[in-house]
């Protein structure tokens, strides 16, 4: 027996104009500073903008998983392509680590072999990409709580603000002294910050993948409230996982007392724990099978 909802659009799908409008603004970024580092020779602004690749990447990925995962739930996947926002955030992570690598690699070369930079080109790009990171993050602030690829997003360009800042430092740095090194220094910069964002959100893409209890939801106080239901002996197989953003399921063997049963009181006990579940924990997909007190040792296997 159970209680369940039908699917709502998931968190990124709900905020799909936020990501386009940071997807333009984060576009034209990127190619203004691939022209600006290849005209200029600066590395922190090549490195800049291939950390706005991936972002652009990122938001490219969330966008057509968010297209996917409106779509209707089949016989073989019958929570849909929910879990395609999540494998895209994981696509995205990788692109960060991988990204890190490269400017790593040439920051170190660059370190070894100092090459001339146009300075006032610099300033003038990474200026640009200040204020446009700015409005990319006002843009997405308001969602980046409420979907994990709107948050990796928004990460994702507060660090390239911290960047675009960084590159904007090192332009002023060479136009008064002409110390070249200054830039592969702000490009190493630039992969410190690169490195735990692209950790932090690796580590939540797994998270949901592995099925691990959503943050925010403790078990141990959701068997009490269940327990607290009349009606409710004991609970057992207590799960609760993530589908993908803003989608937290649960589902549970709850015992019932025989009253329960014989006076036909099992959907009144159904309706009493959807409510508890959703108002205290915000878990509204829920499924609960009802038993008789000892027919848990019927079952071939259980988990507390």
């Amino acid at each position: 027996m159970g209680s369940g909802h039908s699917h709502e659009v998931t968190a990124t799908g709900e905020h799909r104009r936020r990501l386009i409008v940071a997807l333009v603004i984060t576009g034209a970024v990127l190619i203004a500073e691939v022209i600006g580092g290849l005209i200029s020779g600066s590395l922190a602004l090549l490195a800049d903008a291939g950390h706005m690749l991936t972002d652009s990447t990122g938001l490219i990925l969330a966008l057509i998983a968010a297209s996917l995962a409106t779509r209707a739930a089949t016989v073989k996947r019958t929570f849909g392509l929910q879990r395609a926002e999540v494998l895209a955030a994981l696509g995205n992570a990788l692109l960060l680590v991988g990204v890190a690598v490269w400017v790593l690699i040439k920051a170190v070369d660059r370190l070894r072999e100092p090459v001339e930079i146009e300075a006032g080109l610099m300033l003038v790009v990474a200026a640009v990409g200040v204020l446009a990171n700015l409005a990319g993050l006002l843009v997405l602030r308001p969602a980046q709580g409420k979907s994990l690829n709107v948050r990796g997003a928004y990460l994702e360009v507060l660090g390239d603000l911290i960047g675009s800042l960084a590159v904007v430092a090192a332009a002023v740095v060479i136009l008064l002294t002409g110390w070249m090194p200054v830039d592969a220094i702000v490009s190493l910069l630039i992969v410190v910050v690169i490195i735990p964002r692209a950790w932090a959100l690796l580590r939540e893409v797994v998270d949901v993948l592995l099925e691990a209890t959503p943050r925010g939801v403790d078990l141990a106080e959701v068997r009490e409230h269940i327990k607290r239901v009349p009606g409710v002996v004991d609970v057992h197989d207590l799960h609760a996982w993530t589908i993908t953003s803003g989608v937290p399921v649960l589902s549970a063997h709850v015992i019932v007392d025989q009253a329960c049963i014989s006076e036909g009181r099992s959907g009144e006990v159904l309706d009493r724990l959807g409510e508890c579940l959703g108002g205290h924990f915000d878990v509204s997909h829920c499924t609960f099978q009802l038993e008789p007190v000892g027919h848990q040792e019927h079952e071939a296997a259980h988990h507390a």
